[in-house]
């Protein structure tokens, strides 16, 4: 199969590519705003032969139409879009980009690939902040409540695609994963940030207190249920991906702080919470687990330790690296 993965670049979107290479039948095309970075973030550069990848460093802002050139030429099979602006936070600073991102440049990209007869999946990668805070079962059906731009954003990009599946058809499938980690992962991030200070002898700052739940699953449990959703779901279908319980931040930090060797309480400091924090991100994953076999295999412990190992295995590269976040527009 001929597959094409939008934001290739990104954390969960390299990890993905990676799983697909392992399928020799598989020949995937990866697209990313930046050039391609090395194996430190991309896990797929370890692998001997790359024969079966090509790259192409294209906007999805400025390059519209040369990805729809590129589509065209190479007719793929598949698409799964991981590209977006998915920070939190920053989005209330310059809410226009994340919806000239996850929203318009979106509905031209779709606009175009309805038109055309070669695609026969489209997997898109949204998020279960478009339902708010998700307490209880929170199952595919739950009404949508964003609380942030970001979730906002991303909230109108799903009603547009499911509005051009309604009307002519198109081969959409969705999937909202809960709080992807991992090695490889932006620095900023609260599992390899607090890796990275303690470290460094630096307090970690809870955001309220780090009392927010969230629902840490591993990069590549998520890999093989966006694998599993591209191949065996069901065209208009959502699908969630998330380990069976939330866990409260600070309780994350605690574990990390004890495989190091760090006492919690002389490492972290509380501030403000965020706005738009909601409370807790808990979604139910039996649609994915009874449709298409899907379980998660890596736990939370296990996890961590690979991410600890990573940033050890790369720290003279990874402790000159910016570990705060970075908006590009």
């Amino acid at each position: 199969m001929k597959i094409v993965v939008l934001g290739a670049n990104s954390f969960s979107g390299q990890d993905f590519v990676d799983l697909l290479l392992d399928d020799p039948s598989n020949e995937v095309l990866g697209v990313s705003r930046s050039p391609e970075r090395s194996e430190v973030f991309l896990r797929y550069k370890l692998r001997p032969d790359l024969s079966r990848y090509r790259y192409h460093a294209l906007d999805f802002n400025s390059d519209m139409d040369a990805i729809h050139s590129l589509l065209d030429r190479e007719r793929p099979e598949a698409i799964v879009n991981f590209a977006a602006q998915s920070e939190v936070a920053p989005s209330w600073e310059h809410p226009e980009h994340w919806y000239q991102t996850n929203t318009v440049a979106l509905a031209r990209l779709v606009n175009h690939l309805r038109r055309r007869d070669y695609l026969r999946r489209y997997v898109h990668i949204s998020s279960p902040e478009v339902y708010g805070s998700c307490e209880g079962r929170v199952a595919e059906d739950a009404p949508m409540n964003p609380s942030t731009p970001y979730a906002a954003s991303k909230a109108a990009a799903d009603h547009l695609l499911f509005a051009y599946h309604r009307q002519f058809a198109f081969p959409l499938l969705v999937v909202r994963g809960t709080n992807v980690y991992g090695a490889r992962q932006q620095l900023f991030k609260i599992i390899p940030r607090t890796v990275i200070a303690l470290r460094q002898g630096r307090k970690i700052e809870l955001h309220g207190g780090g009392v927010a739940v969230k629902s840490y699953i591993h990069v590549r449990d998520v890999s093989r249920g966006e694998a599993l959703v591209l191949r065996n779901g069901k065209a208009g279908s959502i699908y969630h991906l998330s380990p069976p319980a939330g866990i409260a931040v600070r309780d994350v930090v605690r574990r990390i702080c004890e495989r190091l060797g760090r006492r919690f309480e002389d490492s972290t400091t509380a501030v403000a919470e965020r706005p738009g924090q909601d409370r807790a991100y808990v979604i139910d994953s039996t649609r994915a687990r009874t449709e298409l076999g899907w379980l998660r295999r890596i736990d939370l412990d296990e996890g961590i330790g690979e991410v600890v190992e990573w940033i050890g295995r790369y720290w003279n590269e990874i402790e000159r690296l910016p570990h705060e976040y970075v908006h590009k527009a």
